[in-house]
C-alpha cells in the first residue's frame, strides 16, 4: 500500500513548468520584424495592380479632386480620349512641361539638377524638375504637396507607369486628370470652361493658354491672360512649332504611311 500511495503522490505532483513564455516572446519578436516586410509586400502588390487597372480603366476620381469637393469648390471633368483631343494640346504640354517626354524613362536628370541649382540660389518660388510622367503619377495616384515621403511614392508610381503603360496612355491620363483651373480637371473641361468648345478643336493659341495655366491652375486663367501667364502662353505657342517639326511628340502621334502610286 505504501508503494501504491507513493506512486499516487508522484502522479499527483504538478508537472514542471514548461518554458513557453520565451518562445512566445521570440514569436512576437519575429512578427514585429516581419510586419514591415509584409506591409511593404502588400503595398507593392496593391500598387502594381492599381497601375495595371488604370492601364485599361480611366481613373474615376483623384485625391486632388476629392480635396476640391471637400473644400466646396467642386470638381468638373469630362474625359476625352487621346485620339479625340486635338494634337495641339499634347504638343503644348510637351512644349511647356516636358520637351523630352518621348525620350526619357520618366525622369529628366538635367531638369532636376537645374531646378535644384535654381532653388539653392534662392527666390520666392521653388521650382521643380518634374516630368509629365511624374506629374501623371502624382495626379492619378497621390496627393498634392511636398515632402520626401510623397516624392518617394511619386518616383515609385512613375517607374510603374513608365514600365506598364505606353507613352500615349501616360499623356492621355495626364491630359484628363491635370488641374486646368479652379475645380476644373482635364483639357476637355478646361477648353469648355475657357473657350466654350471641346478639346477636340483647340487652336494652337488656345492649347498654349491651357498649358500656361497648368503650373498654377488655381491662380491662373486662360481667358484674356495678363502678365506672366500671357507671356508664358506666347512662349509655349512658339515652341509648339518646334515640337511638331522635330517630332518630339512621335511617341504619341505616329506618322501615317503614305502609299506611293505604282
Amino acid at each position: 500500500m505504501a508503494t501504491s500511495r507513493t506512486a499516487i503522490d508522484a502522479d499527483a505532483r504538478p508537472a514542471p513548468p514548461t518554458q513557453r513564455k520565451p518562445r512566445r516572446k521570440r514569436s512576437l519578436g519575429r512578427r514585429l520584424l516581419l510586419l514591415p516586410i509584409k506591409i511593404l509586400l502588400w503595398f507593392v502588390i496593391v500598387s502594381v495592380l492599381w497601375v495595371l487597372a488604370y492601364k485599361f480603366v480611366n481613373p474615376p476620381i483623384t485625391f486632388t479632386q476629392i480635396g476640391d469637393i471637400a473644400a466646396g469648390r467642386g470638381a468638373t471633368s469630362d474625359w476625352m480620349s487621346i485620339g479625340r483631343i486635338d494634337h495641339e494640346m499634347a504638343r503644348a504640354a510637351i512644349a511647356g512641361e516636358d520637351s523630352k517626354f518621348c525620350s526619357h524613362n520618366g525622369f529628366d536628370a538635367e531638369a532636376i539638377e537645374a531646378a535644384f541649382r535654381r532653388n539653392m540660389e534662392g527666390g520666392n518660388v521653388l521650382r521643380g524638375g518634374s516630368t509629365i510622367s511624374q506629374q501623371t503619377a502624382k495626379n492619378a495616384f497621390l496627393w498634392q504637396g511636398c515632402g520626401y515621403f510623397r516624392k518617394g511614392l511619386e518616383a515609385w508610381f512613375t517607374f510603374l507607369i513608365e514600365t506598364m503603360w505606353s507613352k500615349r496612355r501616360i499623356m492621355e491620363v495626364y491630359l484628363n486628370v491635370a488641374e486646368t483651373g479652379l475645380g476644373t480637371y482635364g483639357a476637355n473641361a478646361g477648353a469648355q470652361r475657357y473657350f466654350n468648345h471641346g478639346a477636340d478643336r483647340l487652336t494652337r493659341q488656345e492649347a498654349a493658354r491651357i498649358a500656361a495655366v497648368l503650373p498654377l491652375p488655381k491662380r491662373r486663367h486662360a481667358i484674356s491672360p495678363s502678365g506672366f501667364t500671357r507671356r508664358y502662353g506666347n512662349t509655349i505657342a512658339a515652341r509648339m512649332g518646334a515640337v511638331q517639326r522635330a517630332r518630339l511628340d512621335a511617341c504619341i502621334y505616329r506618322l501615317k504611311r503614305v502609299t506611293m502610286p505604282a
